[in-house]
């Protein structure tokens, strides 16, 4: 059985989830933000007696940017041999910065009252995004990734959380899903730019049946307890079951509550926000709850 190994980091409030795949070509899947290989990737792989050098795939399980962000570094440290792995649909955002703003101002910077919103995203990506490079392999999802001596990774396309979310399966048993299956977010509520696909998807998962998960983030769940990085069997129908009754809720809210503007910082979703009973900081970035919502007026729209 091929080992994956956690290797978590720290953002602001945020644990950050990479893992190290120990195959013959070594593998990382995600790589946090710019300073994440340097200060948590390459100390991690050493206390387990590996070396940073001899990753061979960098696999990254979507765009965003607390899973690209140390992308460049990584491969820099890697004297540039490794291949950089993403699903065509999130590729833009590993090419540039830019398409990290342009999904802000395109979805929940309508919503948050920050005229200086964008250029806060702009110096952000600057900082936390180590570089912008073009991936050596773009995923449509049913590929399978050979590391060597018989250690396979199978690709499944994921779409939900973002267009080109991908959970990579090691040698059939081990899922890794980034933030595929979000149960309720990082900070109380989950994050998904299509409702539809994010459902679909985590059916998928289930129906997968995986025998060890992997997660992006410790996410919380409807108890407020966290999940561990790490899911065996067990916890993973758990997360997935309850990732499932959690949008459930969601859609039935925004189904009974018609979007209207108003003094409200949930507005125009505040009713929503009420059905629900949550209280939390929309504005706290990176606004789950107004991306979420956003996703489901615009599926709305005939």
């Amino acid at each position: 059985m091929t080992a994956v190994h956690p290797l978590p980091s720290t953002w602001g409030r945020f644990t950050l989830g990479s893992y190290y795949v120990d195959a013959p070509e070594p593998a990382i899947v995600d790589t946090g933000i710019a300073t994440t290989p340097a200060e948590a990737i390459a100390p991690g792989l050493a206390a387990l007696g590996r070396r940073v050098e001899d990753v061979r795939w960098i696999l990254l399980t979507h765009g965003h940017v607390d899973h690209v962000g140390g992308a460049h570094a990584l491969w820099e440290l890697t004297g540039r041999r490794a291949r950089v792995v993403v699903h065509e649909a999130d590729a833009p955002f590993v090419r540039a910065r830019r398409a990290h703003v342009d999904e802000y101002v395109e979805g929940r910077g309508r919503y948050l009252r920050d005229p200086q919103g964008a250029e806060r995203l702009a110096a952000m990506a600057q900082t936390v995004i180590s570089g912008e490079l073009e991936p050596d392999v773009l995923l449509r999802g049913g590929e399978t990734l050979s590391l060597g001596a018989g250690v396979t990774v199978a690709v499944h396309h994921v779409p939900g959380h973002t267009a080109g979310c991908v959970t990579y399966v090691v040698d059939g048993t081990d899922a890794i899903v980034g933030d595929a299956v979000e149960i309720n977010g990082g900070n109380g509520f989950p994050t998904y730019a299509d409702p539809s696909a994010y459902r679909a998807s985590l059916e998928r998962l289930r129906d997968l049946g995986p025998a060890r998960m992997y997660l992006g983030h410790p996410f919380v769940g409807a108890d407020g307890a966290r999940y561990d990085l790490a899911l065996d069997a067990a916890g993973a129908r758990r997360a997935l079951r309850e990732s499932l009754d959690i949008e459930a809720r969601i859609a039935a809210a925004f189904a009974r509550c018609e979007p209207r503007e108003s003094d409200s910082p949930y507005s125009p979703f505040a009713a929503v926000a009420q059905a629900l009973g949550y209280e939390g900081d929309p504005s706290l970035e990176p606004s789950p709850f107004f991306t979420t919502l956003h996703a489901y007026r615009e599926g709305a729209r005939p």
